[in-house]
């Protein structure tokens, strides 16, 4: 149904106006921006206004202010909602009891944590007992590294790198803008809260099962490599553990070495990096105690 300017101000009342601030609680502003844009927009082109279905635009609104919502969730909203979302990924992996691996990664990724791209929220380091070849993360502060990940490493460097690029997704906030483009898709209007169900339930398959976009690889990539080579570690070693894990046939099963992109693409990106920008360190790589502690601990 084609309707005017004046019987589109008359649809929209005040009452669905009222509700949608209140859906959005402290969002509110930008709501009220978002809904005196359209009317702005619409009232200056009366060709656009002539072409809109009312049914139209109530179906795309929602979906907009949910954009809204997920881009503007604040650094503690995150880590709340990474609170549930490791809840539930615990539920689902088997957490390693091994005291000394969780000492190993957490020693690892404090390290890190400080000269990180986002050293301003707090950071949990977790084992997963799981000797298939994997390493993810999930919003709020929250990296996994699987045992065999610890066991395939030739050093506390390319350990080092892994963790990095974890954090890499952590501080490129990759997590929160998949979450809100599959929000969206799934038709998830509004949000209860950063606890919402629906909303952990993104996030653990974006954890577990779902892998990055090529952008977020690529980034996850250089944020890795610019934290571990500020840290002392041996930038080579990022590029070499992919090599070594490819060479393997680990870049198969290996969200780290996600096959989009290609992991001979990732390699070429980091050793051009290295290069150009001369990252010389070498810390980590000399490490015969910990192939000795390591190599066989989870094999």
């Amino acid at each position: 149904m084609k309707i005017s300017i004046a019987k589109l101000s008359n649809s929209i009342s005040q009452k669905f106006i009222t509700s949608t601030v209140r859906g959005l609680q402290r969002y509110w502003k930008f709501a009220i921006a978002l809904l005196m844009s359209l009317f702005l927009s619409i009232s200056l082109n009366p060709f656009v206004a002539s072409a809109i279905n009312l049914s139209d635009l109530l179906r795309v609104l929602p979906s907009a202010i949910q954009v809204i919502q997920l881009s503007s969730i604040g650094d503690n909203e995150e880590v709340l909602l990474g609170q549930q979302i490791d809840r539930q990924i615990q539920q689902e992996v088997r957490i390693s009891r091994d005291p000394a691996a969780t000492a190993l990664v957490r020693r690892l990724g404090q390290i890190l944590v400080h000269l990180s791209d986002r050293p301003n929220i707090p950071y949990t380091f977790r084992v997963v007992d799981d000797r298939n070849l994997n390493a993810f993360a999930t919003m709020g502060g929250f990296v996994y590294i699987n045992t065999g990940t610890i066991a395939a490493a030739d050093n506390v460097a390319q350990l080092a790198s892994v963790i990095g690029h974890e954090m890499g997704h952590i501080s490129g906030r990759h997590s929160l803008e998949q979450m809100k483009q599959m929000a969206i898709a799934q038709g998830i209007a509004t949000i209860a809260g950063v606890g919402d169900d629906r909303l952990v339930g993104i996030g653990v398959n974006l954890a577990l099962r779902l892998p990055n976009s090529r952008e977020a690889e690529f980034d996850a990539d250089r944020r890795g490599l610019i934290n571990i080579t500020r840290a002392g570690f041996a930038a080579s070693a990022m590029p070499a553990f992919m090599q070594k894990l490819a060479s393997s046939g680990g870049g198969g099963t290996i969200t780290f070495l996600s096959t989009h992109p290609a992991t001979g693409d990732r390699i070429a990106a980091l050793n051009q990096s290295i290069q150009v920008n001369r990252l010389n360190t070498s810390g980590g790589l000399n490490d015969s105690e910990y192939q000795r502690i390591w190599r066989s601990r989870f094999r």
